[in-house]
């Protein structure tokens, strides 16, 4: 281990990411006096400071993501928890029920771990996604959409997040082209609507993108219709996918904590079935990812946590 002659530095309670669960567990954790600290390889706020438009937070009629971001950091970190700027490695736990935490830089030992890791883009897995990725292949609208001024773009998904980001395109974007696997869109009701009205919008049903195209730039996609198994070719300057999301929990994998798609399974109360380890947000298993229940998981596990540290000191 590249940690082996570090010294150790303990806390009552780790936090590994800084999504809206992550901070919410800090602030509820630091505010019941526990020595916190939060761990975040990146910027605080997750896949939230990517978001351009958020309508649907309490407290706000509309708002970015990236100022969201910067209300909850800040009010989650005034009781005192540490922000630490790090990648966690490896996560282990020793005999006598502690948890370490090794990063590149550090090791930190604490008796309770939330895991806060959120989730990543699927990719599609086919010829000239990864080759291209970069090269008009984007999984974030709001980091790449201005450089595809007055072009034509492909998004490929149905769901909240594809659909909202058609829309969201459609301010750079000549068209946009939603390709779909299924004859419907598996997004909200009021989004699907403002798609539908949008003029710059069309859609390709019953469809899969089975390889991208392009030398050095994305230049095409090739589409199958399932019903028919017909191929065609549609002409695109870039290609943006929300087909699904994965877990980030390779960190608790020796745990035996999720499911078998990788989700964290836990209770209520954000425990996993391992005495001391928290799940919150979208790495969890649950039927809703926002950012209100993702704030929702972290005030109960930052709750949750203290509960357990006062039970053990019971013992």
């Amino acid at each position: 281990m590249s940690g082996e002659n570090q010294e150790i530095q303990n806390y009552d309670v780790i936090i590994v990411g800084a999504g809206p669960g992550g901070l919410a567990a800090a602030l509820y954790a630091s505010r019941s006096n526990l020595k916190t600290a939060l761990i975040e390889r990146g910027a605080p706020g997750g896949k939230l400071i990517t978001i351009d438009e958020i309508e649907n937070y309490p407290g706000f009629e509309l708002i970015d993501g990236p100022s969201l971001s910067q209300h909850i950091y800040d009010s989650s970190m005034r009781f005192g928890a540490d922000h630490i700027t790090g990648e966690v490695q490896e996560l282990t736990k020793g005999s006598d029920g502690n948890y370490q935490l090794e990063t590149s830089t550090a090791i930190y030992q604490a008796p309770a771990v939330i895991i806060a890791t959120g989730s990543y883009n699927r990719l599609l897995d086919v010829p000239g996604e990864s080759r291209l990725s970069g090269r008009g292949v984007s999984y974030c609208a709001v980091c790449d959409g201005f450089f595809f001024n007055g072009r034509d773009i492909v998004v490929v998904g149905g769901g909240d997040s594809a659909v909202e980001e058609a829309i969201y395109l459609t301010q750079f974007a000549k068209s946009v082209t939603v390709i779909h696997r299924r004859d419907k869109l598996r997004a909200q009701e009021i989004i699907q609507e403002r798609a539908f009205r949008n003029s710059k919008i069309r859609f390709v049903w019953d469809s899969v993108v089975e390889e991208i195209q392009g030398e050095d730039q994305v230049e095409a996609v090739q589409i199958r219709h399932l019903p028919t198994d017909e191929v065609t070719t549609l002409e695109t300057d870039g290609v943006f996918i929300y087909v699904g999301l994965v877990p980030n929990s390779d960190l608790v994998k020796d745990f035996a904590v999720t499911d078998d798609e990788g989700w964290i399974i836990t209770d209520r109360s954000m425990r996993t079935k391992v005495a001391g380890l928290f799940a919150v947000g979208d790495v969890r298993q649950t039927h809703l990812r926002q950012i209100s229940t993702s704030v929702g998981d972290g005030s109960l596990a930052g709750h949750s946590a203290y509960q357990y540290l006062e039970e053990l000191g019971d013992d």
